[in-house]
């Protein structure tokens, strides 16, 4: 039943203390782990926690390419957020824009060999402080777990509201 269709009367559903307490658990470490990680990629590589997320996906891509559009949905940016990032990193060197060669009204984000290189030095000290603090806390079962249980909280989530589902939030890119 929709929200505005619920009796307004009605008892809440509260959680239990086992469920709250996994609740309060699950984020506790949401806010902490990317605040870590986020210091250790300032300290190594003065790049934040998204600026290194977006160039590992870039760099995945043929051409080390994407439409800002699709990367601001991919990394769960709004385009303006994407689109300061960007250009941070185009004063470095690290990424530049073009036009959509097949439509352009569409801009592309292009990692620059400046920028792969940067990436790929980045990169040994992050995944040493992503396996320190999260993969060696947990057991390969618990780590199949935790894997299953991510993936069905992200397909209720889009399932929820299909408008996120891995699209960007407004205008083009």
């Amino acid at each position: 039943m929709p929200a505005a269709e619920k009796d307004e009367t009605a008892e809440p559903r509260w959680l239990t203390a086992d469920q709250f307490a996994a609740w309060r658990a699950f984020m506790h470490m949401t806010q902490l782990l990317p605040t870590a990680l986020e210091f250790q990629l300032q300290q190594d590589s003065r790049l934040s926690f998204l600026e290194y997320y977006v160039l590992a996906l870039l760099s995945e891509q043929p051409e080390h390419r994407m439409r800002m559009s699709a990367l601001a949905g991919q990394a769960d940016a709004e385009l303006s957020r994407l689109s300061h990032l960007v250009s941070r990193l185009e004063k470095r060197g690290i990424l530049r824009r073009e036009p959509d060669p097949e439509d352009g009204r569409y801009t592309h984000v292009i990692l620059t060999g400046a920028g792969y290189e940067h990436l790929v030095a980045a990169a040994p000290s992050h995944v040493a402080r992503v396996r320190e603090l999260f993969v060696e806390a947990l057991d390969p079962e618990e780590l199949r777990v935790l894997h299953r249980c991510a993936e069905k909280v992200v397909a209720r989530i889009e399932e929820a509201a299909p408008e996120r589902g891995g699209k960007a939030t407004a205008g083009r890119g």
